[in-house]
């Protein structure tokens, strides 16, 4: 079967935001009284996978932290944050040839911050559908938002593929029957690639 669409993850896919991320939530944790560990792996996985509400429900599970740890996040200006993101090698010349033979869409687990990245990164002219935390009941590792993004194409889960780097994201295409491509991961899925281009060749081949 011929694929129509491509599916993006943000973080770790489109961008190397590790610093960008690691700022947001350590200006949450200081201002709450703690510090992040950053060779804690556990920790660092579950900022740049997870939603950020489900961040801040890890690190403050009870009530009244959790609470205000979501009003500081809500405080922040993500756009102070977007010079510490770099975009993946390659990625927008392969957006620039994919855009005229399949759909392109964003399935991200960050929130607000989604349009001004797109926007000053000067992507959102790729991308007819872009899926975040804020527009669905149940963000990853749920299926929801790429269900949303099949609806939105109207397109079967088969003729698309999902393209991440973390296990949030397989569980996700998983669940929705989406073929999972692995961005530089050792992930079990429908195909790994280590650069952008080469998501051209695997459509190739079919």
């Amino acid at each position: 079967m011929a694929f129509s669409a491509v599916i993006y993850d943000c973080d770790g896919v489109m961008f190397d935001s590790i610093e960008a991320n690691f700022a947001f939530y350590e200006r949450i944790m200081s201002s709450m009284g703690h510090t992040l560990d950053r060779q804690d792996e556990a920790t660092m996985r579950v900022l740049h996978t997870y939603a950020n509400r489900d961040v801040l429900t890890f690190f403050f599970p009870e009530e009244p932290e959790k609470s205000r740890a979501l009003a500081l996040a809500a405080a922040i200006d993500y756009r102070d944050l977007v010079p510490l993101m770099r975009l993946e090698d390659g990625f927008v010349e392969t957006l620039e040839l994919l855009r005229t033979r399949v759909h392109l869409a964003v399935c991200t687990n960050r929130s607000t911050s989604m349009e001004a990245v797109l926007h000053d990164f000067d992507l959102a002219r790729f991308f007819g559908c872009v899926m975040t935390a804020a527009q669905v009941q149940h963000p990853k590792p749920h299926p929801d938002p790429l269900y949303r993004v099949l609806e939105h194409y109207r397109i079967p889960p088969g003729e698309a593929l999902f393209v991440g780097d973390s296990e949030v994201d397989r569980q996700a295409a998983a669940a929705a029957g989406v073929p999972f491509v692995a961005y530089k991961a050792d992930l079990p899925g429908f195909a790994r690639i280590d650069h952008h281009g080469d998501i051209l060749s695997l459509l190739e081949r079919y």
